[in-house]
């Protein structure tokens, strides 16, 4: 279950929006944990802090953390402001925020009527990994377009995890974040995966929305055992409220595992048998022999969905003017460069329809 330890912090690594990243010395050594401030406060070198090693001890790679559950000294002062909605629910760390559905909102009049996206495109992805290369294939051809990230709760809950959302947000690649169900920590909160897309478009107004996990999928190797099942639940949700769906593959070349290799078993999965309504399928027209696998996975997907070959000329350029460092799996840009490309044509195929 957990693994408690007590520890003394020893220095401050490096901070970022909503996280602050600390060196910890432990029974055992020093340790690299995290801590989010408005949780738990912002801890400072000579502070005894009470952690959660568990994910060290596992050596998760991107969750590889010992994490901060309280300062004991100096605890934070209690939240001011409204909100109802509780997150993390049940668990010693549940949080109170206020959501954008809830009446003491001031988005609640806009929301509680809301029904529809207006055709707004809503690209879909497995893995957190694919924001970035989306945002670099939509924005190669349509700089300016304001684009809303809608986070689910299959990966990391709080949003202030992500570096690279962080990032985005302070480039002016993103408009804004909604974290929705269990998730928390976004401009904008909300209850499910419908309301959250209701908010990208009536409260931050965005042109498309781009809906992921948080980082840190859970695979188990089986065909239904794996979080990104909820990318077929969003492709539904965006076609109920009439929006246009866009499933972006998953697809890689480094990873040599037969149920990841070409299209992931996840995507064929996910938007083969979960995602009920119709989408458009951009399939990245690679070179060779891998392309034509690629090709020839995709057509799975054609009895339900529309799959639109997105020629990938431009995109390596595209991909490398990413203001966040792409990576996936551990795997980066040129290590695994047809995963990028693929998310990257999602984002080419997006812009098209904005057209």
């Amino acid at each position: 279950m957990i693994r408690w330890r007590k520890g003394e912090v020893v220095r401050i690594r490096r901070e970022w929006p909503g996280a602050v990243e600390l060196d910890v010395a432990v029974p055992e050594g020093e340790c690299r944990a995290l801590a989010y401030p408005l949780l738990v406060g912002r801890p400072e070198p000579g502070d005894e802090v009470l952690l959660n090693t568990t994910a060290l001890a596992m050596g998760l790679g991107t969750g590889g953390y010992a994490m901060v559950v309280a300062v004991p000294n100096r605890l934070p002062e209690d939240p001011g402001g409204p909100g109802h909605l509780v997150k993390a629910r049940y668990t010693p760390l549940q949080a109170t925020v206020l959501g954008a559905d809830e009446q003491d909102s001031p988005h609640h009049d806009a929301l509680r009527e809301a029904d529809a996206l207006d055709d707004m495109p809503v690209v879909v992805a497995d893995l957190h990994s694919a924001l970035a290369p989306i945002l670099c294939g939509l924005y190669e051809s349509r700089p300016g377009t304001r684009v809303a990230y809608v986070m689910l709760d299959g990966g990391a809950l709080p949003v202030w995890f992500s570096m690279a959302a962080a990032r985005l947000r302070e480039e002016g690649w993103l408009a804004g974040v909604v974290t929705v169900g269990q998730s928390f920590g976004g401009d904008v909160e909300a209850v499910t995966t419908h309301t959250g897309l209701l908010a990208a478009r009536h409260v931050l107004e965005a042109d498309v929305a781009i809906v992921t996990q948080g980082p840190g999928n859970l695979g188990t190797g089986t065909r239904w055992g794996f979080s990104g099942v909820s990318a077929g639940e969003a492709v539904n949700a965006a076609g109920v409220l009439r929006g246009r769906p866009v499933a972006a593959l998953r697809v890689s070349e480094g990873d040599l595992r037969e149920r990841h290799y070409g299209v992931s078993h996840h995507s064929l999965t996910a938007y083969g048998r979960v995602a009920l309504c119709p989408a458009d399928v951009p399939v990245p027209e690679l070179p060779g022999e891998f392309g034509e696998r690629v090709r020839d996975q995709a057509e799975l997907l054609a009895v339900r969905h529309r799959l639109v070959p997105v020629p990938v000329d431009g995109l390596h350029e595209a991909l490398r003017g990413s203001p966040v460092r792409l990576s996936t799996m551990g795997r980066g840009l040129e290590e695994d460069l047809a995963y990028f490309l693929a998310s990257a044509a999602a984002g080419r195929l997006t812009a098209s329809l904005l057209s």
